[in-house]
């Protein structure tokens, strides 16, 4: 991704000499934008990114120029339309990318795996897709190199350790990293730039977002996308318990499958908030029922505090008229899959709720 372009302090306007306040978009004279020269060459950047398939480095590039227009004007209007249909488009990409690149370069593979027909090219997409996993793993890495992300999480696990020792300490922390590296994984996805993540011992971990999604499609992409990852670690975590018999790796699973279901409350800026922005009114009755059916199974009482949540959204506050199926997928597959973990790891460690 290519790094932020410097916005240079602009001390008088370059049409007409007058001087200007700080965080002027405009002169108030006579209305030239003040931007005008990074403006240009955000927008030829943006184009050069956008003609050698990286899609993601120009939303980056168009989201930065987004920031430097005035609101109402005809210039923001035509940047936010560019960055909405990028937005679009690396949404629907998702995986395609590796995979396709691969079927592009078929005349660059190994002669030995050109040979092996059909399963040569399959083994060489597979090479894309290790490739891109590595990433993730890299990606998992990168708050570790902040100094703020180390000292939160260590203050943290302090105190839970005084609580519930230090091997539940650590893997609770652990689990609630991943589920905030997810989230800065979809903005970095689309271009956004936010803070790393900073704990808050007691209450988790949040990631400031220094940029808006455009909507709310974009907006459940990012939201959704923390609980997508912390279901992960809830299950390796729940994987590892049943393989090693370690009853305590089942009680950070049983830990990290609440917390994160937790987060699935549509309320506030919750990430359950954040993905219900993007339901229609009929979608959000749907998740309710995915959420009475669920609670019924396992007898979660958690469920029935954001049923009530949800049942609200539904019925009394604003919804678009064309919801967005994949959020409801998603939601809906993450409430039944962390109230069925988190009813399986408090049965097998035999902990009380």
């Amino acid at each position: 991704m290519a790094e932020a372009l410097a916005i240079p302090v602009t001390q008088r306007c370059e049409g007409c000499g007058s001087e200007l306040a700080p965080r002027l978009l405009t002169c108030p004279s006579c209305r030239k934008l003040v931007h005008g020269q990074t403006l240009k060459q955000l927008a030829a950047d943006a184009q050069a990114a956008a003609d050698r398939g990286a899609p993601t480095e120009a939303l980056s590039l168009w989201r930065q120029a987004l920031d430097l227009l005035p609101q109402g004007t005809a210039q923001h209007a035509q940047v936010l339309a560019r960055v909405e249909g990028l937005s679009q488009q690396v949404d629907a990409l998702g995986l395609k990318v590796p995979l396709a690149e691969a079927e592009r370069s078929r005349s660059g593979m190994p002669k030995v795996l050109a040979s092996m027909g059909a399963l040569g090219l399959l083994l060489w997409k597979f090479k894309f897709v290790l490739v891109l996993l590595l990433g993730k793993g890299k990606l998992l890495l990168l708050g570790l190199t902040k100094a703020s992300t180390v000292f939160s999480m260590l203050l943290a696990a302090g105190v839970y350790w005084t609580a519930w020792g230090w091997p539940f300490a650590l893997g609770l922390v652990a689990c609630i990293y991943v589920h905030e590296m997810g989230h800065v994984a979809a903005l970095r996805n689309f271009g956004m730039q936010a803070s790393a993540p900073m704990f808050i011992p007691g209450l988790g971990a949040f990631v400031r977002l220094k940029q808006s999604p455009v909507d709310g499609r974009e907006d459940a992409r990012v939201g959704l996308a923390g609980p997508i990852w912390g279901s992960a670690a809830a299950v390796a975590a729940m994987v590892a318990a049943l393989v090693t018999g370690w009853k305590g790796l089942g009680a950070i699973a049983h830990a990290a499958a609440w917390l994160n279901l937790f987060n699935l409350l549509p309320v506030w800026q919750l990430d359950g908030g954040r993905g219900f922005r993007a339901l229609a009114r009929k979608q959000r009755w749907m998740a309710v029922g995915v959420l009475g059916a669920t609670w019924f199974l396992t007898g979660e009482s958690l469920l029935l505090l954001i049923g009530a949540a949800a049942a609200y959204r539904a019925f009394a506050s604003p919804a678009p008229e064309e919801g967005d199926r994949r959020t409801l997928v998603e939601y809906s597959v993450l409430v039944a899959g962390l109230g069925a973990l988190g009813h399986a790891a408090k049965l097998w460690t035999g902990a009380a709720l």
